[in-house]
């Protein structure tokens, strides 16, 4: 097999190919380093894709963009980095083809141990994130691991940028953002 290639179990294409496809249009919300564009993709392997993929990650709701960006950025700090700076965008998403997969259960049938999802486990949800962007689709909408609320994982290769429009956006404040949640 050439370098890069996926090979995607035939039973889970199957599986995937058969739920309904849906679409999507509203607002998400994703947090970057204020350095770069909230249209970047994702610069490595993730919850839902591996390095060969590019996405964004995005939440349907701001806190739910917050709770994972600083989960990942504190993760091994004894001490929450104060120097760094971030930007929590929002951005308008026309999507045409998605796939909901927001209910756990769904994802237990696909092979995802909901009870560690909140943990650094990826090897499954890479896989059926892979499988979904090799169908075609735009995105899916997934449980998010650290807020109760639902992601919006964009798969870049499949997707017209014009379909997002970047709005508004603000500076992350962390400390005042950890102090509301105490």
């Amino acid at each position: 097999m050439p370098a890069g290639r996926v090979s995607h179990d035939d039973r889970l294409l199957d599986t995937l190919a058969s739920l309904p496809e849906t679409t999507f249009a509203g607002t998400i919300w994703r947090v970057v380093n204020a350095m770069r564009s909230p249209l970047d993709g994702s610069r490595g392997a993730g919850r839902w894709n591996l390095r060969t993929t590019e996405v964004l990650y995005s939440a349907l709701e701001a806190d739910g963009a917050l709770s994972e960006i600083h989960f990942h950025v504190s993760r091994g700090q004894s001490v929450f980095p104060s120097r760094l700076k971030h930007e929590l965008h929002a951005l308008d998403a026309n999507l045409s083809k998605v796939l909901d997969l927001s209910d756990p259960r769904q994802l237990e049938t696909l092979g995802v141990d909901m009870s560690r999802y909140a943990e650094i486990l990826y090897d499954r949800t890479q896989i059926v994130g892979e499988a979904v962007a090799f169908l075609g689709f735009e995105a899916i909408i997934v449980p998010n691991a650290r807020h109760r609320s639902r992601n919006l994982v964009v798969f870049l290769q499949n997707t017209d940028l014009d379909a997002l429009e970047v709005g508004e956006h603000r500076d992350v404040n962390w400390q005042a953002w950890r102090a509301a949640r105490r």
